[in-house]
């Protein structure tokens, strides 16, 4: 240990982390100096770090007055080991893929001292070490010139305020261009490299010396501020709303903000718009990025196109005798369908394009059942697709003819190009979309390109759900006012249905009314207005109570269903305590710690980001699965997803991976489980919104479990939400669309744009 002006220096071994924030970088870990004794605890910014590496740390000595003596570190590099204990342990730790602990033993035990140089220089030396082969060496050499590329890459990030972990992403989208990228397009982090916002490109541009009134952070600015609208689900943002979001985020005069938004428009990086008022005042002026404003205008030109087909894939509905359809289906099939049912099955069959709606309980299931059945009938190509695996699968239960999800449907592609469109349609006669709620504006539009003219879209979904996570409210938009598109909302219960208190208190939540949480042998409120105690509370529900009476297993059949991410019930701190209760670390158990998270063998985990190039056909944002392996020799864990597939994913790719025993209500839409539980706490006061209690109590098929505050249950019950999303979509439907310079939407629109 040294001294330096700035403070001492710490030169040890890293033996284990023992906690790591990936947002912050702040760490916990333990090292060896070398010098004998017990390890020393060491705190500060070590994000990136890995065990076996050995660190030159800088900081001060300091004293917890829970956990003794302690290393602050302020900052740290790594050193190369240089004695054959050292280069062993580092070699052996999996930091370099294809070297495990038993091959670096070999390796240490061949080259001695000189092994790390060997691997440097002369890389061929290595099929000297006994069961080496060519092969295997150059991966080897290989790995390890892409791990010092990157070491490089990050020593020179950090020099300019990017993390170790996101430094590692940028080498990864931009390779040997990296510095330069850095250097001269920084604002390009936030548009292209995952986990990189705005705030960060914006912290690198300061430092390499971009002027903070400049055009092109202003224009930056302006563009994120519509990205960041669309996170919450809007296609536009309204100039005076975007106007004073921009000048909030960047701190500029709003004449400036302006003048950029005007270049921008000139640019055509984004579209302006002019949206009448219905009551007849002064228009709203709207701002949209290019790729929302072109899926919604091929979208609402798409479903009037399906809806003008001349031609009918489905001719023998046309002049059909519905009675004897019913009764066809009563004898085959043993369904008596209601009036509002044998309406829809009957717009499903003769209208190109309908929906369908409804809540729990009210026949949506059965009517789907019985549209599918008709057609097969008649020889129809049924196509049937669900936004998520579960939902898919579901729908293949219900129907007996197989789904699958629209990503796999449509063969989406890196870049998000699909292999079906208007191009090359489908080849069906009827395609049936389940969940629809769950529809994105650029999603519902790949999907209406690729339905081929004169074939039969029906979408079905619960309209009073939250609506889907990306940007746009597509079934509420094909439902509104005015629609040209027909529907039937399917209002009563059925007697078998209303019996459950998962449906009655659905719909009790629904319409404004507290629900029941006495008398129900399938719905249950444990109350208590403490967080910790609702936190401490729910594991035990889940984990012990749960299973006790009613003999669910509590990773395979419960599903926690959290308002919000954070706090002390939040979905993040219930992983860690549900992981500990349900996935404990085991003495012959491997784990592979990453960031904040450490994963387990039987780990309930969801993939958070579209990956295309995994799996058969991409794994998708959403998809849950079980760690089924952790090999840290290969650095590769497996999870079989809930769609069976089993995807390998590397250790530098667990950033894609979240564990999944409590999500969020938005994550959980288009799936059922056989029970959720959903903490309740007045610290998610703002998020405490009638659709998303009714969401997450209708994602149940079997109990029901509330855990937390009768006050925020109450919140959630009486508050209605925060209004609507900006979206032109409805307008465009009924044939009013918004003025755009000037002209409407059709006088423009010599082709349909692929979003």
């Amino acid at each position: 240990m040294g001294e330096t002006r700035a403070g001492q220096v710490l030169e040890a071994t890293l033996e284990r982390i023992t906690y790591a924030n990936p947002q912050t970088g702040y760490t916990v870990a333990r090292v060896d100096t070398g010098r004998g004794g017990d390890l020393v605890t060491v705190v500060g910014p070590l994000l990136g770090a890995q065990p076996g590496e050995t660190l030159r740390l800088r900081g001060r000595w300091g004293a917890h007055p829970q956990h003794g003596r302690q290393f602050h570190v302020e900052d740290h590099t790594t050193v190369l080991p240089a004695t054959v204990q050292g280069i062993r342990r580092y070699l052996g730790s999996g930091l370099v893929p294809g070297i495990g602990p038993r091959l670096a033993e070999r390796i240490v035990d061949h080259l001695g001292a000189d092994a790390l140089r060997v691997i440097e220089e002369e890389p061929g030396r290595l099929t000297e070490v006994p069961g080496l082969g060519p092969q295997r060496a150059g991966r080897i050499t290989a790995a390890w010139a892409e791990q010092r590329a990157v070491k490089e890459v990050v020593l020179l990030l950090q020099e300019l305020g990017v993390s170790t972990s996101l430094a590692v992403r940028v080498h990864r989208e931009y390779g040997d261009a990296s510095v330069r990228v850095v250097r001269t397009q920084p604002y390009r982090l936030a548009a292209e490299v995952w986990g990189i916002g705005f705030r960060t490109a914006d912290t690198v541009a300061a430092a390499v010396g971009i002027p903070h009134d400049s055009t092109e952070r202003v224009e930056a600015g302006l563009r994120h501020v519509l990205s960041e609208a669309t996170g919450q689900g809007h296609c536009f943002l309204p100039e005076a709303d975007l106007v004073a979001r921009a000048v909030e985020l960047l701190e500029v005069p709003a004449r400036l903000v302006t003048i950029c938004l005007t270049l921008l428009v000139a640019d055509a990086a984004v579209v302006r718009e002019e949206y009448p008022a219905a009551d007849g005042g002064p228009p709203t002026v709207g701002y949209h990025l290019v790729p929302l404003h072109r899926a919604e205008v091929s979208l609402a030109a798409g479903v009037r196109r399906l809806m003008a087909a001349d031609a009918d894939r489905l001719p023998a509905f046309a002049d059909a005798d519905w009675d004897d359809a019913t009764s066809w289906l009563q004898r085959h099939t043993g369904m008596a369908l209601a009036p509002g049912q044998r309406e829809a099955v009957r717009l499903a069959l003769t209208e190109k394009v309908a929906v369908l709606t409804g809540g729990p309980g009210c026949g949506k299931s059965s009517t789907v059942r019985s549209i599918v059945a008709l057609a097969a009938a008649e020889g129809a190509r049924v196509v049937l697709t669900a936004p998520t695996g579960r939902a898919a699968r579901r729908l293949t239960e219900l129907t007996g003819t197989q789904a699958v999800t629209v990503h796999r449907l449509l063969q989406l592609r890196p870049g998000g190009d699909a292999g079906f469109d208007r191009d090359r349609p489908l080849d069906a006669d009827l395609v049936v979309v389940d969940e629809a709620s769950m529809l994105d504006l650029l999603l519902a539009n790949k999907l209406v390109r690729a339905v081929p003219p004169g074939a039969h879209l029906l979408l079905v979904g619960d309209a009073d759900q939250l609506p889907s996570v990306g940007p746009g409210e597509v079934l509420r938009d094909l439902l509104a006012e005015s629609s040209p598109v027909p529907s039937v909302r399917l209002t009563q219960v059925f007697r078998q249905a209303s019996r459950s208190g998962v449906v009655a208190n659905a719909h009790r939540i629904n319409a404004g009314t507290p629900p029941q949480v006495q008398g129900h042998d399938d719905f249950f409120l444990f109350a208590t207005e403490d967080a910790e105690e609702t936190a401490r509370l729910t594991v035990d529900v889940v984990a012990r109570r749960i299973p006790a009476r009613f003999g669910l297993d509590p990773r395979r059949d419960v599903q926690v269903l959290t308002p919000v991410h954070g706090g002390p019930a939040g979905a993040a701190a219930l992983n860690q305590l549900l992981q500990e209760a349900l996935t404990p670390a085991r003495p012959d158990g491997a784990e592979k710690r990453h960031g904040g998270r450490v994963f387990r063998v039987g780990d309930k985990v969801s993939q958070v980001r579209n990956d295309y190039d995994k799996g058969r056909t991409g794994v998708f944002n959403g998809t849950q699965g079980v760690v089924t392996a952790v090999d840290p020799a290969a650095q590769v864990l497996t999870v079989v997803t809930d769609e069976d597939e089993t995807i390998p994913y590397g250790f530098a790719e667990l950033d894609e991976l979240v564990h999944a025993y409590a999500v969020t209500v938005h994550r959980a839409q288009g799936s059922e489980y056989p029970c959720v539980v959903v903490p309740l706490t007045t610290g998610a006061w703002s998020m405490l919104q009638r659709n998303l209690l009714y969401t997450a109590v209708t994602r149940a098929k079997r109990l029901v479990v509330l855990v937390g505050s009768p006050r925020a249950l109450a919140q959630a019950v009486r508050t209605t939400g925060s209004g609507l999303r900006h979206t032109g979509l409805a307008a465009r439907l009924r044939g009013r669309p918004p003025q755009r310079d000037g002209y409407a939407d059709g006088e423009h629109r010599h082709a349909e744009p692929a979003a």
